[in-house]
């Protein structure tokens, strides 16, 4: 069933990248085959373009995951998914100089957990500014929570489980980038799809091993 129009953007050039990198996982007729699936067979041969103009409806971006869960399972989708957010952040954010300037040599004299707090605000920060995404995060004693209020990952679709699994893999990368190659562990525990009021992700604020 086609998911209606949002009436929210992403811009182009962050469409064009999680393309690209499921490219890299699945190839290109596997990356058509998806289109095809999720009705957006105009994109087969021409990606959305390489700008910041805001012009991917949400509902268009939510279709490709929901083509990923329908065409590989659950588990396979959400594999593909987490991989190809890991990618996506490496290309959308690394010229985003907030973001660079708290993971480089700068960032890297604060201490981890302070590292940390500020990229994820930056992070979100960045998305609510490019998007019609609107991201928060706030921090309780064991965990910092990201919370997205719109998301184009979950749009108009409905499960009993969440389902924000490149969300999960940006925020992945994220942290590895922001921490120096250290793993933390991130679990959706609210999603929109399951009729939650927001997607939300808790981030344990101590690394993992």
């Amino acid at each position: 069933m086609a998911i209606p129009k949002s009436g929210y953007f992403i811009p182009n050039k962050y469409a064009r990248t999680y393309l690209l990198s499921l490219q890299d996982v699945m190839g290109k007729n596997g990356v058509s085959a998806i289109l095809n699936l999720a009705g957006l067979e105009a994109w087969a041969d021409a990606y959305p373009a390489d700008n910041l103009e805001r012009e991917v409806d949400f509902a268009d971006f939510s279709a490709i995951h929901a083509a990923l869960e329908e065409m590989y399972g659950p588990r396979g989708g959400h594999g593909l998914e987490r991989r190809a957010g890991w990618t996506t952040y490496d290309i959308l954010l690394r010229s985003y100089r907030p973001v660079t300037g708290i993971s480089g040599l700068l960032g890297r004299l604060l201490p981890g957990s302070t590292r940390v707090r500020y990229g994820l605000r930056l992070i979100a920060r960045a998305f609510s500014h490019v998007s019609d995404q609107h991201c928060t995060v706030d921090e309780d004693e064991e965990a910092f929570v990201y919370t997205v209020h719109r998301c184009p990952v979950c749009w108009g679709r409905l499960s009993e489980r969440p389902v924000c699994y490149t969300s999960i893999g940006l925020l992945e990368q994220s942290l590895r980038r922001l921490s120096g190659g250290q793993e933390f562990h991130v679990q959706e525990t609210r999603c929109i799809a399951r009729s939650d009021p927001a997607c939300e992700f808790r981030i344990t604020k101590q690394p993992i091993g």
